[in-house]
């Protein structure tokens, strides 16, 4: 579908065949990023990997990224500080076990958490400013702008509100994240971090990387790095818990499911370890089942074309932005039988991933630009959601039950996810008894 918005031609591609012409057999024409007023004030004039052009320097970021920062070694070494977190949510929740628990709160705390001690190290202690700066920079940038449909006229972004909003929003991040950096060199110049030890954090590495000289790091790429990892990695996977924990409450056929797989392979164990995770292939499916029916972000991060290329038969001049709507592939019935239907069995043995291979299938996008923190997220995602139904029986608080109970009613900012809270009823389950 074509739409003339304002000054910008936009494709809109919801079909998988088509999606694949972009994400791989075009992937390089469709390698860049438009020009978007809140990914460039928040990124750092677009240094970060989500939206800085493609090109030399956003190859190095993103060989930064799956070398350094998100290699499969990094995300092992993390194991600790997610089992730390994951352990944190168990224990408040059993403290107060048979009282209403909001689950959405839990969520998010954990993956905030988590984010902040892989890239900050164990003793931040700025997460309580951070963290709601850094959530309403999110809301903030995610919104829609009329004026980045007329770039012409730049002084639409002032009249709208949103650039002055922003750019005060960077500067009290941005002096945030300068203090954090510097304490981390102050640190390392008093040998008090070996930044080649397990401890490092995200910080470590790429102040080692910037002072080896092996990469062009600026400070400011340093920022807008860390800002992606929080932008990316906080909001979608506490989304996707929260979604995953609301779909089971509404289908407890498949709630019952997932706890007696779990329970009968941990086999009385005193919880859920990493380790065990690799033989849960029904949580698994849960969790593909989520992010088929709510795809972190429901139009994947627009493209935009960098040479002439033909689509489905439709040429494509430069300049055309490209949006993926990932919810209506993931929806398509010719390609998902009851495609509404919350059904985990159907990604049994269907050899379908999340790794952008499967073009039916896209809730992390594809090709050069799909998002390189999916095994970070995902390891998170799993641990927390196997702990919750290992550990707890759940239900709705009384007077809210019903077929449409959980709201399932979304907001969309930078990401979709639930408008409102989920609230249930956690009642232990002895792993012994």
């Amino acid at each position: 579908m074509h739409l003339q918005m304002g000054e910008i031609s936009t494709v809109i591609i919801s079909a998988a065949q088509e999606a694949k012409q972009v994400l791989k057999v075009h992937d390089i024409a469709f390698a860049d990023r438009p020009e978007l007023l809140a990914s460039k004030i928040l990124g750092y004039n677009n240094l970060d990997i989500a939206f800085s052009p493609y090109g030399d320097y956003w190859k190095q970021m993103r060989k930064i990224c799956l070398l350094e920062l998100l290699s499969p070694k990094s995300v092992r070494s993390f194991g600790s500080l997610r089992e730390d977190e994951a352990s944190k949510v168990i224990r408040s929740i059993k403290s107060s076990s048979n009282s209403p628990v909001n689950v959405t709160e839990k969520v998010f705390s954990f993956t905030n958490g988590v984010v902040c001690r892989a890239a900050f190290g164990r003793s931040f202690g700025h997460q309580d400013v951070l963290i709601p700066l850094i959530n309403e920079a999110i809301l903030a940038g995610g919104g829609f702008d009329i004026a980045d449909l007329f770039p012409s006229l730049k002084f639409l972004h002032s009249l709208s509100g949103l650039k002055p909003k922003l750019l005060k929003l960077h500067h009290e991040i941005g002096q945030l994240l300068e203090n954090i950096i510097n304490e981390h060199k102050e640190k390392q110049t008093s040998n008090l971090v070996d930044s080649q030890s397990a401890e490092e954090d995200l910080v470590d590495v790429l102040l080692r990387l910037k002072e080896r000289g092996d990469f062009n790091i600026s400070t400011d790429s340093i920022k807008a790095v860390i800002w992606d990892v929080f932008a990316a990695g906080t909001e979608t996977s506490a989304a996707t818990l929260d979604y995953a924990m609301a779909e089971l409450i509404r289908n407890p056929s498949v709630m019952e499911k997932a706890q007696a797989g779990l329970r009968q392979v941990l086999e009385g164990k005193e919880t859920v370890q990493e380790t065990d995770l690799k033989e849960l292939n029904y949580l698994k499916a849960v969790i593909k089942e989520t992010l088929r029916l709510h795809p972190p972000l429901p139009l994947i991060l627009p493209r935009e074309c960098r040479e002439p290329c033909k689509i489905a038969g439709y040429d494509i001049p430069i300049k055309t932005k490209v949006m993926i709507n990932a919810w209506a592939i993931h929806r398509d019935p010719e390609v998902w039988p009851s495609p509404e239907k919350f059904k985990p069995e159907r990604f049994l043995d269907s050899g379908i991933d999340s790794i952008g291979s499967n073009f039916e299938y896209i809730p992390f996008g594809g090709g050069r630009r799909i998002c390189p923190g999916i095994s970070f997220g995902s390891a998170g995602v799993e641990l927390l959601l196997a702990k919750l139904l290992y550990h707890f029986d759940w239900s709705l608080p009384n007077g809210t039950a019903g077929p449409q109970m959980p709201d399932m009613t979304e907001i969309l900012g930078a990401t979709a996810r639930r408008k409102n809270s989920l609230t249930l009823v956690a009642t232990f389950h002895d792993p012994s008894a």
